[in-house]
């Protein structure tokens, strides 16, 4: 995959998942990387199969919650490597509970992960991609970005927000002249462990739920990253990757409010654990 190749990219949370999906794939291509995660075993999986490809690569342990560290981090990336072309927010968690019997800290945290964490990388980063003539800005939001389902009230909520913050970066960017492309994704259920890592409200059976989870994800995590990495090379404003996430996507488009008829059985079902 051409574009990549001498470019600097910082993939968060790649440790895991698409995120280290997306870290293999840029190294095969050619770009020296800034990995980081908060599960340090995973990350040093992840910076061992790079090593193994020959790319460079620098792996740090990153709480992206922690803005003044994700500062630091950014300046000390940029003292590096002496540029920084592309940031990937990748780092997310889940939380699975209805709003009645979330817990705030609950909806918090997802929040602190998934929105602000993408709001810290960004920031941290965008002077250096602007003074490279040659930025990237790729924020992970979710299917779930685009419509909302009852039990991901918390999830919905920051993935939303990520889609407002980047589309209107986009805008900024472009009015400004800065040199730096903007693009958002919208993955569906994809092969990784972000439902057995996620957090339920009291009562419900996680169990189920993952074994439902895991039925439903028709994509990997190396599909994913290939999809994402054609449309950051297109400089796509928007990548929806994943038949069902396309199908749930034009189902919103037909019917904005109806959906909610038939997405919330639905989803009723998957938070049984009933596929």
């Amino acid at each position: 995959m051409d574009g990549f190749a001498g470019k600097v990219a910082v993939v968060t949370g790649a440790g895991s998942g698409i995120g280290r999906a997306l870290a293999v794939e840029l190294a095969r291509s050619g770009a020296r990387l800034a990995i980081s995660d908060v599960d340090v075993e995973g990350l040093g999986q992840t910076e061992a199969l790079i090593r193994r490809i020959g790319a460079p690569v620098r792996a740090d342990r990153l709480d992206v919650t922690e803005r003044e560290a994700f500062l630091a981090y950014a300046d000390s990336v940029n003292a590096h490597f002496g540029i920084v072309h592309q940031i990937y927010n990748i780092a997310g968690i889940a939380f699975l509970g209805d709003v009645e019997v979330s817990q705030f800290k609950d909806i918090e945290k997802v929040m602190d992960v998934d929105y602000w964490g993408v709001v810290n990388g960004t920031k941290a980063f965008l002077p250096h991609l602007i003074a490279s003539g040659d930025g990237h800005v790729v924020n992970m939001s979710s299917m779930f970005g685009l419509f909302g389902v009852p039990g991901q009230a918390a999830y919905n909520s920051a993935k939303f927000a990520v889609r407002g913050f980047t589309e209107a970066l986009r805008q900024e960017m472009a009015i400004a002249g800065h040199p730096v492309a903007v693009t958002v994704v919208h993955p569906g259920f994809v092969k990784t462990a972000i439902a057995a890592n996620a957090g339920h409200a009291e009562g419900l059976d996680r169990d189920a739920g993952v074994r439902v989870f895991n039925k439903v994800a028709i994509t990997s995590a190396e599909r994913a990253a290939r999809i994402i990495l054609k449309a950051v090379r297109k400089k796509k404003a928007r990548v929806v990757v994943g038949p069902d996430a396309k199908a749930y996507e034009l189902l919103v488009r037909l019917a904005p409010a109806g959906y909610q008829r038939i997405l919330g059985p639905m989803t009723a079902r998957f938070q049984s654990g009933r596929p």
